[in-house]
């Protein structure tokens, strides 16, 4: 007995199973370990196709209304909705329509702080994965918002070059949906957001010299701080110019790079901004449509209860109208005679003929080369717009007292001086600038016109002489508050710019705030479309089988 209970043999063999057994239980646990984690791994994976699956959805739903609004103007009548298949998932996607435009203020990207007319879109989307049944549903918010043009400072739907002289600070947002030029004699402050779709490059896009004056920007901190690095400028050319210019001001400084878009005028049946000034006819984003007055080949219109009525003769007897074969000029720039059309802005008033809604609205095609001239105009009414497809001069002071909400619209504006006091230079045929000395004047417009486009001979003036002068202004002051717009090239006043036939004046410039306000806007004010994704959320992950009430999502 003593020996059986001593005997170890065998006792190997026991170990050596119950190790195998606890091997092979370990080995078991790790092989289900390892499927587990193989079945996390693809459902992430299928998650995640289904996740960018859903997100492909509400893509096709933004695209499709933001497709909408560029064909027809207007918001669809019939919401975007579909389905397609992609990365192995069947996708569907819904849009809703949040109900009537609001008024407010925007919050997000350059554009918060302005006012806006915003209409609101949810899009829903779902995807299902064809391998497993993973199932995503995404929701957006999509807006459409109407922001007022002339709340920007500057704004250029081309290329944009600002190259000042002297010192010049300019107040308000600058945007150019092109590449956007800056350089300084001296030096130029903006303070508010500088933006362009294209590339944002210190220099000159035509011919000239680089100047090494100091361009500042604000940050976000309200410090003014400047584009030199070094010897250099930072600018879209610098090899990490995304996290620089984020960098040094805080996202206020925004191109291509970082996403910036182009910032349109909905138009109906063009992509030319020039069809607003244009005639009416077969033309429906012509201001002629807008407007309650109108003078069209030296025949005024006054619509009274809804007609049309011919008041031509009874503006010229009251002294507010003269024809355009009366009154001629000598313009240096465009080396013309202007067949003007001559407006007395203060009788337009006294004799009750302007427009009841703000809005005027002047072509002529008769004369050799017609314009619209506004005399006596330092006092206005009530706010008024006028559009014009031909060229635009203001004699003397414009708006100057009790300040209204003004817009001039023009193949091109030209602002004369208090000097020149209708007569007094217009038949000066010489076109030397010293036989045209200008005195101080006070304009409150706000306008969009047209320019010509720099070559790499010519160089089209840059923002500084996008409102043109014709006279000698040397020491004297132009101060001008307002909003400046550059949609297009002149099509009537195409001169190149040059210094042979003006002086620059002391440029005391500003945007007006009272622009700020939408009841303080010119009439009929332009607006720009913008398009921005607002919100997002993941509403659902998890599988096909469960229960999801597609139908309320309205799938």
């Amino acid at each position: 007995m003593r020996r059986l209970l001593y005997n170890q043999r065998g006792m190997a063999s026991l170990i050596a199973l119950i190790m195998v057994a606890m091997l092979t239980l370990l080995g078991l646990a790790a092989l289900s370990t390892s499927e587990d984690e193989v079945n996390i791994a693809g459902n992430e994976l299928q998650e995640m196709r289904s996740f960018y699956a859903a997100e492909a959805g509400l893509e096709a739903g933004a695209a499709a209304l933001q497709d909408e609004y560029d064909t027809t103007g207007v918001p669809p009548t019939i919401m975007p909705s579909g389905s397609f298949a992609i990365n192995h998932c069947d996708v569907s996607y819904v849009t809703v329509d949040d109900g009537a435009p609001t008024k407010r203020v925007l919050t997000k990207g350059t554009l918060a702080g302005l006012h806006s007319l915003v209409k609101s879109f949810t899009i829903t989307s779902v995807a299902e994965s064809e391998v497993e049944n993973a199932r995503m549903i995404l929701q957006e918010s999509f807006e459409a918002a109407l922001v007022p043009i002339f709340q920007f400072a500057v704004f250029y739907g081309n290329d944009l070059e600002i190259a000042p002289g002297p010192d010049m600070t300019l107040l308000g947002r600058v945007h150019s949906n092109g590449n956007l030029w800056l350089q300084a004699n001296s030096s130029l402050k903006m303070d508010s957001y500088v933006t362009a779709s294209g590339n944002i490059l210190h220099g000159r896009k035509g011919p000239g010299g680089v100047s090494s004056g100091d361009v500042l920007i604000k940050d976000e901190e309200g410090n003014y701080v400047s584009m030199k690095m070094g010897a250099d400028f930072l600018d879209s050319e610098f090899t990490d110019w995304y996290d620089s210019s984020l960098a040094r001001w805080g996202g206020r400084v925004q191109d291509s790079t970082h996403g910036q878009g182009e910032l349109n005028i909905p138009l109906t049946n063009s992509d030319d901004p020039h069809t607003l000034i244009e005639r009416g006819d077969g033309n429906p984003d012509s201001y002629e449509h807008l407007s309650s007055l109108k003078i069209i080949d030296d025949t005024a219109w006054a619509q009274v209860g809804g007609l049309w009525l011919d008041v031509t003769q009874d503006m010229i007897d009251s002294g507010v109208l003269v024809p355009s074969a009366t009154d001629q000029f000598y313009d240096a720039r465009e080396g013309e005679w202007v067949d003007c059309t001559e407006l007395d802005m203060g009788r337009l008033y006294e004799t009750g003929f302007a427009p009841s809604n703000g809005v005027l609205y002047f072509s002529n095609q008769v004369a050799g080369w017609p314009a619209l001239r506004l005399n006596n105009g330092d006092t206005l009414g009530s706010g008024l717009t006028i559009a014009s497809e031909n060229p635009v001069y203001t004699n003397g002071d414009y708006n100057s007292v009790n300040k209204k909400p003004a817009a001039i619209m023009a193949d091109a504006v030209t602002f004369l001086s208090n000097a020149w006091d209708a007569g007094n230079f217009d038949l000066v045929s010489d076109s030397s600038k010293n036989k045209r000395n200008a005195t101080a004047t006070t304009v409150n417009v706000s306008y969009l016109t047209g320019n010509v486009e720099t070559t790499p001979s010519n160089y089209n003036g840059g923002f500084e002489n996008l409102p043109r002068f014709l006279e000698r202004w040397s020491g004297k002051n132009f101060t001008w508050s307002g909003s400046a717009v550059n949609l297009w090239n002149s099509q009537q006043a195409n001169g190149n710019w040059s210094g042979t036939y003006y002086d620059p004046p002391n440029r005391d410039w500003s945007y007006d705030s009272d622009l700020d306000d939408p009841n303080k806007l010119p009439p009929e004010t332009p607006t720009v479309r913008v398009f921005q994704r607002i919100g997002w959320r993941q509403s659902y992950v998890g599988t096909n089988d469960e229960n999801v009430d597609l139908e309320a999502l309205g799938l």
